[in-house]
């Protein structure tokens, strides 16, 4: 494909595929707030037999070129088992995604959007949804809001000028995805401290710590939350058994027994929150690599880590239990318990709830309820073919 002197043609070597994982080094150059992932993890997340999610789902990679220089790269894709998922919730038949977006200028990024289409068409799709980098379970959304900071851990940045290029590629917003952040070193508003304070004395009500030693017995309670929790949610792709598998392989090493409450009422596990050190703060200084220093001064900072920001990427609270006084107790209680342990253990000062969608009210309203503020939205973008 040829529009203006750009060239799209598909990734189909090793050296495409190096040159499609390398090309954010030259975008993001002179961005101070972007954190270079660690390659080893790019390669992971593209490559069929590393990553479970091929088992359901296929991807073909595109690079742009404007003579022999590299000029941007997307990927196109279809999630099996989200063409499965009820049309109302945001997936569906016929639809397929594109992620993974990167463009030096306009014309690649409409090069390349153009290609993107054309093969989800060739697959028979007939709506096109992103970016999502690859499923919703990875980095989903476009940066729209909040370009001055870093992500944190497992969250996407990407330059200002996608969110103009992308809707003139006939892109309409679907949904946006929010983060707040707070100061934890602060206490909560006094309503909040009597909530925590009652639930503290109801017998009824336990919150406690993951034990890390029985990691696969609480990973299958924590996930068992998770997928009744969260079944009604827009975008929602339940995770397969290899999947979570290679999501908990992932998360052993960032996952620390302070950080993750299961709350229990009457004895039954009914919510969660995981919270995860930035490990963003981590990796930044290594470029990419882990070698030839890299590992170690990884090891080293996973044994006792002392981040500034704590991320909360999931919580959930089981369905019959959602929008009553109860599911925000144990909401505001477990937050309460990380965000103390977040400070004595860890040194941490501020923490980053989300993503939550923007029509979640339950969620929205408890980070609001905390004195959180909104610091990055994330929007997501529909097209019929």
């Amino acid at each position: 494909m040829n529009n203006q002197n750009i060239t799209i043609t598909p990734v189909s070597s090793k050296a495409d595929l190096k040159s499609f994982v390398d090309l954010p080094w030259t975008i993001y150059a002179n961005d101070a707030h972007w954190v270079p992932p660690l390659k080893d993890e790019v390669y992971a997340l593209l490559t069929p037999g590393k990553n479970p999610w091929f088992e359901h789902g296929e991807a073909q990679y595109f690079l742009a070129r404007r003579g022999t220089e590299i000029t941007g790269r997307i990927s196109a894709h279809i999630d099996h088992l989200a063409l499965k998922m009820p049309a109302e919730q945001g997936m569906g038949p016929g639809t397929g995604n594109w992620g993974l977006l990167e463009a030096k200028d306009a014309e690649s990024a409409k090069a390349l959007i153009t290609a993107a289409e054309d093969w989800l068409r060739s697959k028979g799709m007939i709506r096109s949804l992103g970016p999502l980098s690859i499923s919703i379970w990875d980095e989903p959304g476009l940066l729209i809001q909040g370009h001055d900071h870093p992500p944190t851990v497992m969250m996407g940045h990407n330059r200002p000028e996608y969110e103009s290029w992308v809707e003139a590629a006939g892109y309409k917003p679907v949904k946006q995805l929010k983060t707040y952040e707070l100061d934890i070193t602060r206490g909560f508003p006094p309503l909040i401290e009597r909530i925590v304070q009652s639930g503290e004395k109801s017998p009824r009500i336990k919150i406690r710590r993951v034990d890390k030693k029985r990691f696969d017995e609480e990973a299958a309670i924590i996930l068992g939350i998770l997928n009744d929790a969260w079944s009604d949610n827009w975008g929602f792709v339940p995770l397969t058994d290899a999947e979570i598998a290679y999501a908990g392989k992932k998360l052993k090493p960032i996952v620390f027994n302070d950080l993750i409450r299961i709350a229990e009422v009457e004895g039954e596990p009914v919510a969660f929150m995981m919270t995860l050190p930035d490990l963003n703060e981590a990796i930044k200084p290594l470029n990419g690599s882990l070698f030839p220093f890299g590992w170690a001064k990884l090891l080293w900072w996973l044994r006792a880590p002392k981040v500034r920001t704590m991320r909360v990427p999931l919580m959930g609270v089981v369905k019959h239990l959602q929008a009553s006084r109860l599911a925000s107790q144990l909401a505001f209680m477990m937050i309460e318990y990380i965000r103390r342990d977040s400070i004595s253990r860890f040194g941490a000062s501020r923490g980053e709830i989300g993503w939550i969608l923007d029509d979640n009210q339950g969620m929205n309203a408890i980070a609001e309820a905390i004195d959180s503020k909104v610091n990055k939205v994330y929007q997501i973008y529909d097209k019929s073919l």
